[in-house]
């Protein structure tokens, strides 16, 4: 999916002929912490509220501008893409541009949580199996080989860097089944480490831990 596919023109943009009193009020108004600037040519950059803390509210923008942030994305990448930049800059908001760097809107936080909840299948039901492996032993077919020898389907499968050993990873399978216990002991029979089984009912707050390793795995 491309980052124009979440594209949002709802959120509001500031001139760099606005005045900071504008930018407060846009800031107290959307509830943003960061709002796009245009200028003449485009896209200018990005200002943070934080940025605007003590600055005389007769000021304009463009006497500011050396606070704005560089950042956007074009309007072809990726979602992996705008993941790395919500990561690595702490945004609310990531503006996307053309080539010819003319702003088109934004990308929400928000928007694209939901859509990676939709690629991870979390509405779907069924469980998750977190496993252990070796570099030199993951093997992706025979996981999904003795999950669909068991009856099931791999729904989901993310390979992430262990927490603390470089020369393991963990695996993340969801499956279309809600009972694991046959798939875990065809795991355990070929030797595979199980760190731990969700079944049934998933806790949200293991779901964001899960979330905040794959926005690591994606920052490598």
């Amino acid at each position: 999916m491309f980052v124009r596919d979440l594209l949002k023109n709802e959120i509001p943009q500031l001139l760099l002929s606005d005045s900071i009193s504008t930018a407060i009020y846009f800031f107290d108004q959307h509830k943003l912490k960061q709002i796009p600037v245009l200028g003449p040519e485009g896209f200018v950059g990005l200002i943070d509220e934080d940025s605007l803390l003590g600055a005389p509210e007769t000021d304009t923008i463009e006497t500011h501008k050396k606070h704005l942030a560089q950042t956007s994305i074009r309007e072809e990448q990726n979602l992996f893409n705008a993941l790395n930049y919500f990561s690595i800059e702490k945004l609310s908001i990531l503006p996307v541009i053309d080539q010819e760097n003319r702003y088109l809107g934004c990308i929400h936080e928000l928007d694209l949580l939901v859509k990676c909840c939709d690629w991870l299948n979390l509405k779907q039901p069924g469980g998750i199996i977190h496993l252990e492996v070796k570099n030199v032993d993951y093997s992706l077919s025979q996981i999904s080989q003795i999950v669909e020898g068991s009856g099931a389907k791999i729904l989901t499968c993310l390979c992430l860097p262990h927490s603390s050993n470089l020369k393991m990873l963990e695996i993340l399978i969801k499956i279309n089944s809600e009972e694991l216990s046959g798939v875990i002991q065809t795991f355990e029979r070929y030797e595979y480490s199980i760190l731990d089984s969700f079944q049934k009912k998933i806790q949200s707050t293991g779901l964001n831990d899960r979330f905040d390793s794959l926005i690591r795995y994606l920052n490598i």
